[in-house]
């Protein structure tokens, strides 16, 4: 039976392929012909270690990821990379942040606990509907290391590329609701982060691409679970680590590589994000929330006329199997979430309600 009856517009946790949902579906009665299911294998056994090793793989082929850096599994989401990075890394000297959004303020409020934080730049004035200029951004003179959120998923806001900064400046990424949506140049960055469950699997499992220099450099003096180096030395495997959320990401990154990896990926969601984009900026009732020049392909917000409209469109989105479309509670209105499993049909379906429900309502 095909789940094409509602289309999971959810910012997260988010759509998963309809094939990997099979083959996992399979796994957990049988991996790969053991004659145990994947929730039930040792993470030391040699069926697991198999799939553990596929995910790097993967990881690593996809993203050109360079043999310097470390390819980490760990848990506790974004949420506790944004004290875990300071922890190790600032040492009581000051990081830059561009705050865009809830994400990176929550993250400079956990980094002040071990330095001084300078924001290059914020959006926070304008509602976050934009992602701030070069021009109005102001980096330190010598950043420990510089931090942005790639994607802001509440507001749907999306950095085109990096930001510009010195070379000898490491510069780290909350990529948690974009990452591998498009190609990355892994070079650029010292470390970057991100909560599994919008582009790479289910809840519980973080990614975490490091430089091993930026390891090595870290603080000595840390608990033993809170030390990248603990991840590092013992290949993500110090204690039992989320083992069915790594199978999933092996076979989310495996569908992925099947479709044309991140430049097909990259396309496809630009694809579709200029599907619902035209029909906000032709829509007599509808309006997209985010300035042109800083739209994201994952999440897309968007406004009626009132917010006793935009309710009527959820309640009427949702009857007809279009779900999660209210935006977050913080902002109101609604967002389309479409990551990398968001099939361009669900989007033409969303677009084509919109149509009927703007020709009723406007």
């Amino acid at each position: 039976m095909s789940r094409s009856c509602c289309w999971n517009f959810s910012p997260g946790p988010a759509v998963l392929p309809e094939p990997v949902l099979r083959r996992a579906q399979a796994a957990l009665w049988d991996l790969d012909g053991s004659g145990v299911g994947v929730l039930e294998h040792s993470h030391r056994g040699p069926e697991f270690m198999a799939v553990f090793a596929r995910a790097e793989a993967l990881v690593r082929e996809l993203a050109a990821v360079p043999d310097d850096y470390d390819v980490l599994f760990m848990t506790g989401g974004a949420s506790s990379q944004f004290f875990l990075v300071p922890m190790n890394f600032l040492g009581g000297g000051t990081a830059d942040y561009a705050c865009t959004g809830v994400w990176s303020q929550k993250a400079i409020a956990e980094a002040r606990r071990f330095g001084t934080i300078h924001v290059a730049c914020t959006s926070e004035p304008a509602g976050f509907t934009h992602i701030p200029a070069a021009a109005d951004t102001a980096w330190s003179a010598a950043p420990t290391y510089a931090h942005f959120t790639s994607n802001n998923t509440i507001y749907g806001t999306q950095w085109r590329s990096e930001p510009e900064l010195p070379a000898d400046v490491p510069l780290i990424c909350d990529a948690s609701s974009d990452i591998f949506s498009r190609p990355i140049d892994v070079r650029r960055y010292a470390l970057i982060y991100a909560g599994a469950q919008k582009n790479l699997g289910p809840s519980g499992v973080t990614l975490v691409i490091v430089k091993k220099d930026l390891v090595a450099r870290g603080a000595r003096d840390l608990p033993t679970m809170l030390s990248y180096r603990t991840f590092a030395d013992h290949g993500s495997m110090y204690n039992t680590p989320p083992t069915f959320g790594i199978y999933v990401i092996a076979e989310v990154l495996a569908w992925v590589k099947e479709l044309g990896g991140l430049a097909a990926m990259g396309a496809r969601n630009a694809a579709k994000a200029k599907l619902l984009y035209d029909e906000l900026d032709r829509s007599p009732l509808f309006s997209g929330v985010v300035r042109a020049d800083s739209r994201s392909h994952m999440n897309v917000t968007f406004r009626s006329t009132s917010p006793d409209l935009d309710a009527a469109f959820c309640a009427e989105a949702a009857a007809l199997g279009l779900l999660g479309l209210a935006g977050h509670r913080s902002v109101g209105g609604m967002r389309a979430s479409l990551y990398n499993a968001m099939e361009p049909a669900g989007v033409a379906a969303l677009v084509e309600f919109m149509r009927e429900f703007a020709a009723r309502r406007a």
